[in-house]
């Protein structure tokens, strides 16, 4: 008797353990597009020259691989970063 009584209560155990709920993962964040840096994607890759041609909103940064820049963060503010190679690495808001 005591072992069908454990074999129950195990059985019983097993199954509320199946009802758990399985946790969410929360969407990732997307960071706010507040100086429409997507709109510029299609630069990275690109030679810095082809900078010159265009024109950005006020307050855009053009940021080379040694220049100093402030650290203040803005995010209605389009940076685009180029490295030694003279290529767009990275368009984002900061």
């Amino acid at each position: 008797m005591n072992a069908r009584i454990l074999c129950l209560g195990l059985t019983a155990a097993t199954l509320l353990a199946a009802c758990e709920p399985v946790p969410v993962e929360p969407a990732p964040v997307t960071p706010p597009d507040d100086c429409r840096a997507s709109a510029y994607q299609g630069l990275v890759g690109q030679q810095v020259s082809v900078l010159a041609a265009m024109t950005f909103p006020i307050g855009t940064r053009q940021i080379g691989p040694n220049d100093a820049v402030t650290s203040d963060f803005r995010p209605d503010r389009l940076n685009i970063e180029y490295g030694a190679t003279n290529r767009i690495e990275k368009v984002s808001c900061y």
